[in-house]
């Protein structure tokens, strides 16, 4: 039996025969009126580049809060908005209302297929791919020539609108754990401040209240070990050590590290011990990326260059402290570094900050407490990972 050509993988079983091809310039139009913010008397909600990203319609900007030296293309609710600029051709929205947009932005209405198939149909990695034929060199955009003429199959609108729904009720869902992802993230933030300014304080296990912090001066508990030279080209998969390299403390671990990254089989150079503290001793943008504190709790890891190892005599629970100077003291911490061009942070730049001490206990127990919020909140990141991967399976096998 001969396979049909144009008929999806996986499709509804109430639908059958082969979905009709036509270029995409016949399916879709992108046609807008353009609009001056600049001579307009009225108010528009406003859509540019950076709302594409977050892939949200609760950014209402409006026209004051736009460029309003550049052109504007004016939008209905229920079109198609497809971010045509290269950083952000994976960006798109089904607009939530009428306004205008930045022109690096496609305003696509279906003609041959519905807004919403067609707001499916985009993000399907044949569209992506085409999209990505761009022209240019500095700012590379989609080119429309190549879309508009490439060929591409559509089934019949009652299949369109099943098709959209099924994907509607996907996004729906990992927008729902999106937003508990965001609302945790939120809590712990906000529930940070009211520990570390003690206004929320733990007790013991007998409902006693914990001794006063103290405070001190940060070179009074830790003293510190700077890393040593480990290059990128060391790194390898297959490597017998465990490493480090600074350049992770920004992209890599948060407050605590739970597994090691990358590996090197490189011996030589300095290793930890438990209960350090991580700090990235340069960077090329601002200080605030540097008032980055990760806690490690293994030893015998080999730490690269430009990583600053805070260590002490003292009891002390590390990942307590690397919630508290990451997130509390961040700003402090970050006023210490020094530099234009490469903004360096030593230990003998912010040795003499001053900080606040719970005893060992009251630092475990706030440590697990903001250990337990960030399991939570990992757990939510996985599921919409697994969502998203889902959902990214089912487009390719949903249309041909």
């Amino acid at each position: 039996m001969m396979e049909k050509l144009n008929t999806p993988e996986l499709r509804f079983p109430e639908f059958e025969g082969e979905w009709n091809s036509k270029s995409f310039g016949k399916l879709v139009t992108n046609k807008s009126k353009k609009i001056d913010p600049s001579k307009e008397e009225n108010n528009y909600k406003c859509i540019e580049l950076e709302h594409l990203s977050q892939n949200t319609a609760q950014l209402l900007g409006y026209i004051d809060s736009c460029d309003t030296g550049s052109i504007k293309n004016y939008f209905n609710r229920g079109d198609v908005l497809f971010g045509k600029l290269r950083p952000y051709l994976r960006k798109f929205l089904l607009a939530p209302f009428d306004g205008v947009c930045s022109s690096e932005i496609w305003v696509l209405k279906g003609v041959g297929v519905s807004n919403d198939f067609l707001f499916t149909m985009i993000q399907t990695n044949k569209f992506i791919n085409l999209a990505n034929q761009s022209s240019g060199s500095k700012m590379p955009r989609a080119d429309w020539s190549v879309i508009t003429n490439s060929l591409l199959t559509y089934p019949t609108l009652p299949e369109q609108q099943k098709i959209a729904s099924f994907f509607t009720s996907i996004d729906k869902k990992i927008e729902l754990l999106k937003k508990k992802h965001s609302l945790l993230e939120q809590y712990k933030k906000g529930v940070m401040q009211k520990i570390f300014a003690q206004k929320i304080r733990f007790k013991d296990s007998d409902g006693n209240d914990y001794a006063d912090w103290e405070e001190k001066k940060l070179g009074e508990v830790f003293y510190s070990v700077k890393g040593q030279g480990l290059s990128k080209d060391k790194v390898i998969l297959t490597g017998k050590n465990e490493c480090i390299l600074y350049g992770e403390l920004y992209t890599t671990y948060a407050e605590i590290i739970y597994e090691i990254a990358s590996k090197t089989n490189q011996n030589e150079g300095v290793k930890s011990m438990k209960n350090d503290l991580l700090i990235p001793c340069s960077t090329t943008t601002t200080g605030i990326d540097l008032a980055n504190v990760t806690a490690l709790n293994k030893d015998n890891v080999l730490l690269g260059g430009d990583i600053t190892i805070l260590r002490t005599k003292f009891k002390i629970y590390n990942v307590f402290f690397a919630y508290y100077l990451s997130n509390f003291k961040k700003y402090d911490l970050a006023r210490f570094g020094q530099g234009t061009t490469i903004v360096h942070l030593y230990f003998s730049h912010f040795k003499m900050m001053k900080i606040n001490i719970p005893s060992i206990q009251e630092q475990t127990k706030i440590a697990n407490f903001l250990s337990s919020i960030d399991k939570k909140i990992e757990k939510v990141q996985l599921q919409i990972d697994k969502a998203e991967e889902w959902k990214k399976g089912l487009l390719g096998r949903m249309f041909c």
